[in-house]
């Protein structure tokens, strides 16, 4: 077995219409798996309301996923070695559509939780899998087109699975966001196996490294909760918080030794010994932590002080996808061109300038200012994704690409979490400080605001009254002010891995998965 898999050369390229086929049902059971990360997200409410919970409680549908994702989506290049690639990624869908189903009919808060976590667990392989049989399934030289068909997936269904969440729960009922799965899966499912199953990877009967797999369980789950929970429970002057903290870092300590002294790891860290995966993988993750946060926090203020409904917001949001889905064809056709760290740097300082115009945002922002950025950011999306997958990949062995995608998402949605509890926290404690700056300025001795209290006193306010729609005012000029704070410093952050995305080696899109590729030196 070993030597088998020391030897393995991947079968040729698909061609014609069975081409077109496979890149279809890989991009549909990655859309799938990415939706379903975010499509619950606006369901929370009427699910708590059905299944008779706070809304804090019915939280946990979102965090339940998001854990058990993150706990096996770095396990996928162990998983692949123990059962094959195709067989793999089959399976998790086929299971994914069954726990899908199990969601839909869960009768209580306590299994729809336990449902997700099983969906989540069977998921973790699909996005890793997916690209790896994306590059087998196109010629090297074609390998940029190959990502970039995969990234259009990951560009839209975030934007869609708010959008069609509400849509679902408002006018059908919530368990239908999970029953959509089933349709799309089954068909991902079987025309994957008719098309791949003559396709399969060597299978190595490898040893559990069941401390390796306790330990990476232990630490992922605890730093998932902290972050899910920390703003809830006022970060560290909590002791749950704290302990939670401290699990984790332990854990994570105890889990890089151990992986990296077992013969068998079941997370293979060695991959960070290479210069481009190691560079590809932390830009990556700080683009898109600062990315995902900045697309967390936008319709939040929307929504919460710019009084924009849910579909409104989202609306703001969809218009990232129409360049992004324009110009990926044309990144992913001209890679093996161009320098992918130039690539890289247009999407970087693009996010910049988005964000920079996103910090001239006031409370009179009218539809078309706020869409303007987020037209614009399509280019930055388009130049992302594709470049930095390509660079990350780049010189790897095709055995090594499932280790090394599992590692590197990981990474991404390790960090994507991390941006989310970051901004909103920091949006928060800002608009705090803002508050209570302008809050300064109200007194009685204050022209403006006895001009204001007696202007609100003819229109029939009370003087509490009065003093509540002023603090309105305040608060809603607080957390813009805030917001802004936040969209500058993403684009001087963004500045800044613009720069860092060069100390990688020049990246070469026929590298990724090509055998001996020059773009992966160490």
């Amino acid at each position: 077995m070993a030597e088998a898999q020391a030897t393995y050369t991947p079968p040729p390229p698909l061609q014609g219409a069975q081409l077109v086929l496979g890149t279809v049902v890989l991009s549909l059971a990655t859309f799938m798996n990415v939706l379903d990360s975010s499509i619950a997200n606006v369901s929370i409410p009427a699910i708590s309301g059905d299944l008779g919970v706070s809304p804090s409680q019915g939280t946990w549908v979102i965090t339940s996923f998001a854990v058990s994702n993150a706990i096996a989506v770095p396990l996928t290049g162990w998983l692949t070695q123990r059962f094959g690639m195709v067989r793999l990624f089959t399976s998790s869908i086929v299971l994914f559509v069954l726990a899908s189903l199990l969601c839909g009919l869960a009768p209580n808060i306590g299994m729809l939780i336990f449902f997700r976590v099983i969906q989540g667990l069977v998921a973790g392989p699909m996005i890793p899998l997916s690209q790896a049989l994306l590059l087998q399934t196109y010629p090297p030289e074609k390998s940029g087109v190959a990502l970039a068909m995969w990234s259009m997936t990951t560009l839209v269904a975030p934007v869609t699975g708010p959008l069609l969440g509400g849509w679902i729960t408002d006018n059908i009922s919530w368990p239908w966001i999970f029953y959509i799965n089933i349709p799309i899966g089954l068909f991902a499912a079987l025309v994957t196996w008719n098309l791949y199953r003559d396709r399969e990877t060597p299978i190595r009967k490898l040893p559990i490294d069941t401390v390796g797999l306790a330990s990476l369980v232990i630490w992922v789950g605890a730093l998932q909760i902290m972050l899910d929970k920390g703003k809830e429970l006022d970060w560290f002057a909590s002791t749950q918080i704290i302990v939670l903290g401290l699990v984790a870092l332990i854990g994570f300590a105890f889990f890089v030794i151990w992986e990296l002294n077992e013969e068998h790891p079941v997370v293979d860290l060695r991959l960070f010994a290479r210069r481009n995966f190691w560079v590809g993988t932390l830009v990556l993750a700080l683009g898109y932590g600062v990315m995902f946060g900045n697309i967390v926090l936008l319709p939040l203020w929307l929504q919460q002080y710019m009084g924009y409904t849910a579909t409104w917001a989202g609306i703001i949001m969809a218009p990232v996808g129409v360049l992004a889905i324009v110009l990926s064809p044309y990144v992913g056709n001209s890679m093996h061109k161009v320098d992918l760290r130039l690539y890289a740097t247009i999407a970087f300082v693009t996010f910049a300038i988005v964000l920079w115009m996103r910090a001239g945002f006031n409370t009179s922002a009218d539809l078309e200012t706020l869409l303007i950025p987020t037209f614009v950011q399509g280019i930055a999306m388009a130049f992302f994704f594709v470049p930095l997958v390509a660079i990350t990949l780049s010189g790897l062995r095709p055995e090594s690409i499932p280790s090394a995608s599992g590692l590197s998402n990981f990474a991404r949605i390790t960090a994507g979490a991390f941006g989310t509890s970051i901004i909103t926290t920091l949006w928060e404690d800002r608009a705090a400080e803002h508050h209570a700056h302008l809050t300064e300025a109200i007194t009685d001795a204050s022209i403006a605001t006895t001009q204001a209290l007696s202007t609100l006193d003819k229109l029939g306010m009370t003087r509490d009254q009065s003093l509540s729609h002023i603090n309105h005012l305040i608060e809603q000029q607080a957390f813009m002010l805030s917001a802004n704070d936040i969209f500058a410093a993403s684009a001087a952050l963004f500045l800044l891995l613009a720069g860092l995305v060069w100390l990688a080696r020049r990246g070469d899109a026929q590298a990724a998965g090509a055998p001996g590729g020059a773009g992966g030196a160490h």
